[in-house]
């Protein structure tokens, strides 16, 4: 069996935080090339490897703040509001200060040290400080006590069984991304001057709102429960919707995105139009999806960002025929079944890259005569 050592996260890599330009000077951000990372950013992102955020940001504004650029492959992790996001840096990035990212050491696999951060985040929650919100400090960060193998060719062997995973999901979600594009062509084509009208979208289908908690009688399982993403897996025994289903986040940083489920789901709080509604969930979700922009505009609260049904349902559109409706969803049907297919696919590789992850990543399973 090969051999582990008890370190620190300070002694595998370089810890380094963020900071935020001036948003009052436009030659901070007008025409930027440096990507610019905040926890925003990853609150809806689904891979490992980021290249850039919303916004980018100039050398005047790298400059005139304490942020630092990081070299490819640094693994940037949110130490606020929430703690634990994490993802690797595709190309050079520099973050706001609600990160503390790690750039690994040459001793030190960076897919290695990506998992092991994930494997690790509740620790690290555990350790943050703070009565309006917990953060983890820097100097935290770096004292945060892990076992990782003492050589890189083991470090790299547990990176690849995980990463071999994620890279099928991470296939699955392009492919689906290009079914989704498709089908968005079409809808496009079809509806392109008539989404805006007279009527509304609650004079042809009444969006749904989830109930806001789950039972406490709900147990670990596979279901997953949708409050503006998708959020740890849960069995409950309560009703939940059927699939096909689109949800609309209610709440928080993630307020107002569409998301489409083919797998049933728990929707925790999000607005919703499932099939139990309408047939034709598929025409509704390109329909919404196209005015993502009104949706976020249409939220309402200023310390919390909320979204409801009654803002979707007021959404105006124009005349058209419940033939034309179910005319798309015969169209795209196939389209969206392949994507389901994949989605219910990649849930069940994530399952058991968890399963493994505190397995390999404690070093319960052995890897050291592992050939890759």
């Amino acid at each position: 069996m090969g051999k582990w050592k008890e370190c620190t996260i300070g002694d595998i890599g370089t810890v380094v935080g963020g900071a935020t330009p001036s948003t009052k000077k436009i030659e901070n951000y007008e025409n930027g090339t440096i990507a610019w990372i905040t926890p925003k950013d990853l609150s809806n992102f689904s891979g490992r490897y980021i290249s850039h955020g919303e916004r980018n940001i100039t050398e005047t504004g790298l400059k005139s703040c304490s942020s630092q650029l990081m070299p490819k492959n640094s693994v940037l992790f949110t130490s606020r509001a929430p703690i634990g996001y994490v993802a690797i840096a595709e190309n050079e990035v520099c973050t706001n200060q609600g990160f503390k990212s790690v750039v690994p050491n040459e001793n030190t696999d960076f897919l290695f040290l990506y998992y092991l951060l994930k494997y690790n985040k509740d620790n690290i929650e555990n350790m943050g400080s703070g009565t309006t919100f917990k953060e983890v400090s820097g100097r935290t960060m770096r004292e945060i006590v892990v076992k990782v193998p003492e050589t890189i060719e083991e470090q790299h062997k547990i990176a690849e069984i995980l990463g071999t995973i994620d890279d099928k999901i991470e296939v699955n979600e392009k492919i689906n991304k290009n079914l989704e594009q498709q089908a968005f062509a079409i809808f496009n084509d079809m509806f392109a001057d008539s989404i805006y009208g007279e009527r509304t979208v609650g004079d042809i289908v009444t969006p749904n709102r989830g109930k806001c908690l789950l039972s406490k009688d709900a147990i670990p399982g596979n279901i997953p429960v949708v409050a503006g993403g998708l959020e740890p897996a849960t069995y409950h025994n309560q009703s939940n919707t059927v699939a096909p289903v689109l949800t609309i986040s209610a709440s928080g940083a993630n307020a107002g995105y569409v998301n489409l489920w083919n797998v049933p789901v728990w929707s925790s709080d999000s607005s919703f139009i499932d099939s139990a509604m309408t047939k034709d969930v598929y025409f509704w979700y390109a329909m919404l999806k196209s005015r993502q922009s009104e949706i976020f505009d249409a939220q309402t609260g200023s310390a919390q960002p909320h979204i409801y049904p009654k803002h979707i349902a007021g959404l105006p559109m124009g005349i058209i025929s419940p033939n034309e409706i179910h005319q798309y969803t015969v169209l795209v049907s196939t389209l969206f079944e392949k994507i389901g297919a994949n989605k219910k696919e990649n849930i069940g590789l994530a399952s058991i890259r968890d399963a493994l992850l505190p397995k390999l990543m404690s070093g319960e399973i052995d890897v050291s005569e592992i050939d890759i």
